[in-house]
């Protein structure tokens, strides 16, 4: 659940805090306020595009920060960094995070120069371990990213959620693993005799002379840049001379001439403190430069150019290279192929070093495993059936109810293609799986992608939620331009559906519908004010007779009318769960 967020100079928010409960909120606010400015700040903290044109007017740097309060989920046993993370919990255990009080800090900036940083606590991470992580916490609907039930890979995992397979997919998930395993080391076996013990000579004596090479890891890489050194030795020492000079060897060098500015700067800040700032900012430079001029003496006394060095070198690489040309793609290939040629060379000579015994047992193995494989994908594809057809009528209903009357929603299951019948899985069964929908009567079924409507979009997404709210762990959904082209008993019905799904959930909506609006425990309002030539887009909770007055600005667009104020305040009492 997200507890709070912190906006600083992000596109028209000049400075923002709020904090957040549980339930059902809204963002509201005329035209153009910049309502969506609020969830595109959200949206880059979570991983999102970052673009310099983000920072406000005159600015020099946009952050976003917020805390994410985690449910407590527990780390499976006999968890692995290898293992695919199925909460919050386990991937900040996979990165070596702790969670604080089951709290998490998200912060992310971005600066005119374009560098970018993001945190997770305390640790440093990338845009894309953001991105990933945040999946965990917030899904966001709309016009924007993290829209889960748009990658088909994810469709799968909803369907199986829904089915209550999730353990059985993952048991088969390690029954399969085990079976390619053992279909590949049983392939070794196909080798006639004699290609299997001349591959069993070649393997071992490429095992034998990589060892007695005793390489490390990059050391080709750290090889060619000591190398690359010696060979240009005479221009290094003439350019870091040259540097030595300019920095302080000279009458007239940098620090000589920065040491008398720093002496004026000085008697200027005696007689005026309004320049002490700059005066520290020249003091530092002096100290970083003198460090700086520091290294490079240093550099250049330690700068020996070693001829029998360089021969120990390029002898060394040779041998490397050689290597390369007989265990690597060529000679310009990364080490990293050769070590890889070395295991499975390791592999290989174990596997093939008992004779034809072997073969018989893998064959074995292979046999019962296939059985065992085949009867476990034919059980889970049954129950995805079975589910499936119960899902299209409930999301048929719901989206009937949302004012989609006529669509069609189906789950596409097909079988994979292929020959072999073992082949014809995967690591999650047989079944290809991915949602389609027609918008209309007597149109063809589409994937979910296609749904060009960021409001149609917005409501099938609403319809899914709504049912897997039960089975999803995401806490909190974000629903943007879930109103367009609606009104009437539809936002009447998306509004309660808001509301309901907000029961175990934490729900935000931008609507510009007070029919929506008057279901939400909580409102927040966005306004743009302008003072001078600078636009501002402000945001504040609003509450009692304030959230009255929106409301009523909502209806009729008009807050000042007592009809629209009491027609506004009939409704809160009705519906909302924050009045």
């Amino acid at each position: 659940m997200l507890e709070d967020l912190t906006v600083k100079d992000f596109a028209l928010i000049d400075s923002d805090y709020l904090e957040f409960s549980k339930g059902f909120t809204v963002f509201s606010g005329e035209t153009g306020a910049g309502k969506s400015i609020l969830i595109g700040a959200l949206s880059f903290l979570l991983g999102g595009k970052a673009e310099v044109s983000q920072i406000r007017s005159g600015k020099s740097e946009a952050s976003v920060s917020g805390t994410f309060l985690l449910n407590a989920e527990s780390v499976r046993e006999n968890f692995s960094e290898d293992d695919e993370p199925l909460n919050a919990s386990e991937w900040l255990f996979i990165h070596g995070i702790q969670l604080e009080n089951n709290r998490v800090l998200l912060r992310r900036f971005i600066r005119d120069s374009g560098k970018t940083g993001s945190w997770i606590n305390d640790t440093p991470v990338t845009k894309s371990d953001l991105a990933e992580f945040s999946s965990f916490l917030v899904d966001i609907h709309g016009q924007h990213e993290h829209q889960s039930l748009m990658k088909i890979s994810e469709h799968r995992k909803f369907l199986d959620a829904r089915a209550g397979i999730v353990d059985e997919v993952q048991k088969f998930t390690g029954l399969y693993s085990t079976l390619v395993s053992k279909r590949n080391a049983l392939a070794q076996y196909s080798l006639s005799d004699s290609e299997r013990l001349r591959k069993l000579d070649m393997m071992s004596f490429a095992i034998k002379e990589i060892e007695e090479l005793k390489l490390k890891k990059n050391e080709d890489e750290e090889l060619e840049s000591e190398e690359s050194r010696l060979l240009s030795f005479e221009k290094l020492f003439s350019d870091v001379k040259n540097v030595n000079e300019a920095l302080e060897n000279s009458e007239n060098s940098i620090l000589s001439q920065l040491k008398k500015t720093l002496r004026d700067s000085s008697r200027i800040c005696d007689n005026d403190k309004s320049v002490f700032s700059l005066n520290e900012r020249l003091e530092s430079a002096f100290y970083e430069l003198s460090d700086i001029s520091s290294e490079f003496q240093n550099y250049e006394r330690n700068l020996v150019f070693d001829p029998q060095r360089l021969a120990e070198i390029q002898e060394r690489l040779s041998v490397i290279n050689n290597l390369k040309k007989k265990y690597a793609s060529s000679v310009n290939s990364s080490l990293n192929e050769v070590f890889e040629y070395y295991e499975e060379a390791k592999k290989f000579v174990e596997e093939n070093s008992n004779g034809n015994d072997q073969k018989s047992v893998l064959e074995n193995e292979v046999r019962v495993l296939e059985k065992q494989v085949l009867a476990l994908a034919d059980s889970i594809s049954k129950k995805r059936k079975e589910t499936a057809s119960v899902l299209n009528s409930e999301v048929d209903s719901i989206l009937k109810n949302l004012g989609m009357n006529g669509t069609h929603f189906e789950v596409s299951i097909k079988e994979k293609e292929s020959s072999d019948a073992i082949q014809k899985c995967g690591p999650y069964g047989k079944d290809d799986i991915e949602f389609l929908i027609s918008a209309n009567p007597g149109n063809p079924l589409l994937p979910l992608a296609k749904i060009a409507s960021g409001g149609e979009l917005s409501r099938v997404m609403l319809a899914l939620k709504t049912i897997f709210a039960r089975n999803d762990g995401v806490e909190t959904l974000i629903f943007d331009e879930i109103d367009t082209g609606i009104g009437g008993e539809v936002a009447v019905a998306v509004g309660k559906h808001l509301q309901n799904l907000a029961k175990n959930r934490q729900i935000f909506c931008i609507t510009h519908l007070a029919s929506i609006a008057v279901y939400a425990d909580n409102q927040i309002k966005i306004e743009k004010s302008v003072t001078g030539e600078i636009t501002s887009s402000n945001v504040f909770v609003v509450e009692g007779e304030d959230r009255v007055t929106e409301i009523a600005r909502m209806l009729s667009g008009d807050s000042d009318t007592q009809q629209s104020l009491e027609h506004a305040r009939t409704l809160l009492a009705k519906y909302s769960g924050g009045m």
